[in-house]
């Protein structure tokens, strides 16, 4: 089958926000021009080709955020919330505008593998899909396959505009990533005001255990 739609995600890493995983769904010769890896992107160019991709009614696009409360829930781990969530991804782009001939013939598309092992990783992705979809997973898939490129632009765009939202509200919060100081800084001194953790906050990172043991180990020293 030719390969129809590709998936992809954005924000697996932070300590702040939410994940997004995205599908496009199209014949890969109408994707605007210029469609790549969103990391090799400018923010500009990401923002633009999104709105193409939403623009154009020939491309089905679909998107699943996953919040930090979901995130950290102790009966699940990130790869199952990303399989799930691309499941329904490719499940929503199956129903929208497909042709009798599509349907008959089944989707095939490709996903961007978060697991090492790249083939249980699709063999997962098809078994949280209901739509008749034949699936390969791959690693670097943004930069090999335009459709999953398309993804991970809609993706990136939805979480930059989740955090865009965050820092609007909050103040400048970084990019959400541990190794940003701007972020570290933020949840530091948002721990400090509020003796807690910002609700946006995935409290199960590593990040931002330490973010609530200093603040103890201050208010201790103070005492």
């Amino acid at each position: 089958m030719e390969r129809s739609f590709g998936v992809d995600e954005a924000g697996r890493g932070p300590v702040l926000g939410s994940l997004f995983v995205a599908c496009v769904r199209a014949d890969p010769a109408v994707l605007p021009a210029g469609i790549d890896d969103s990391k090799r992107l400018s923010p500009a160019r990401r923002e633009t080709l999104a709105d193409e991709l939403r623009a154009d009614d020939r491309i089905a696009v679909a998107t699943r955020e996953v919040t930090p409360s979901t995130i950290d829930a102790p009966d699940t781990d990130l790869n199952a919330l990303t399989i799930e969530a691309a499941g329904a991804t490719i499940d929503s782009v199956a129903s929208i505008g497909a042709d009798a001939k599509a349907t008959a013939d089944g989707l095939a598309g490709v996903v961007d593998a978060c697991d090492t092992d790249t083939e249980r990783f699709g063999r997962r992705v098809h078994e949280a899909a209901t739509a008749d979809v034949e699936i390969t997973a791959e690693h670097g898939a943004d930069e090999e396959h335009a459709l999953v490129g398309a993804a991970s632009v809609v993706a990136k765009v939805a979480r930059d505009a989740h955090i865009a939202d965050l820092a609007d509200e909050h103040g400048p919060i970084g990019s959400g990533y541990p190794s940003d100081p701007t972020t570290r800084e933020f949840l530091a001194e948002y721990v400090r005001e509020h003796g807690d953790l910002p609700p946006f906050a995935r409290r199960s990172w590593k990040t931002s255990r330490e973010a609530l043991a200093a603040a103890e180990q201050s208010a201790l020293a103070e005492f």
